[in-house]
């Protein structure tokens, strides 16, 4: 599927280039958390403002890094931006499935069966099934996964705070 390949790219590529929710929040009575992979270099922060039911109020993401990691971290900060912790929670655990898969479950074309993957039906990825690609290249998933394992961080240290 070609067709699909390059529409994941662009979701990818416009992502990186016009980053989502870019900027700092004040902190407190925001928290801030970095994440840093040391492999390549990626450095995420994640400025995180929950309400006191536990919803994501505002989110602000900054760092430098490929591709992969600034614009996983630009569509994590989409995708949680007015969600509770718990609907956080079970995001996270299927874009986590989704970059779980093995690479010998993969077709030819990148792409793992139905079954393969562990994704509840009422979370839906939205972009960020533009990085199930990332699976072909096990080096990278840390990239992919670096925001949201910095944005988890940030949820426990905002939620002991309160």
């Amino acid at each position: 599927m070609p067709g699909l390949e390059d529409l994941y790219r662009e979701i990818i590529l416009d992502h990186y280039r016009n980053p989502r929710n870019r900027g700092e929040l004040d902190a407190p009575p925001a928290t801030r958390t970095e994440g840093f992979n040391p492999l390549c270099g990626d450095e995420i922060v994640v400025y995180l403002d929950l309400d006191d039911a536990g919803v994501v109020e505002d989110i602000r993401i900054g760092g430098t890094g490929c591709s992969i990691s600034q614009s996983s971290a630009s569509m994590m900060s989409a995708a949680v931006k007015g969600k509770t912790v718990a609907e956080i929670e079970a995001l996270t655990h299927a874009f986590k499935a989704m970059m779980s898969i093995h690479e010998s479950s993969l077709d030819a074309y990148g792409d793992a069966a139905d079954d393969d993957v562990e994704i509840p039906e009422d979370v839906k990825l939205g972009d960020l099934e533009a990085l199930r690609g990332v699976v072909k290249f096990p080096v990278r998933i840390k990239c992919a996964t670096l925001a949201w394992n910095t944005l988890a961080e940030g949820i426990l240290q905002a939620t002991a705070d309160a």
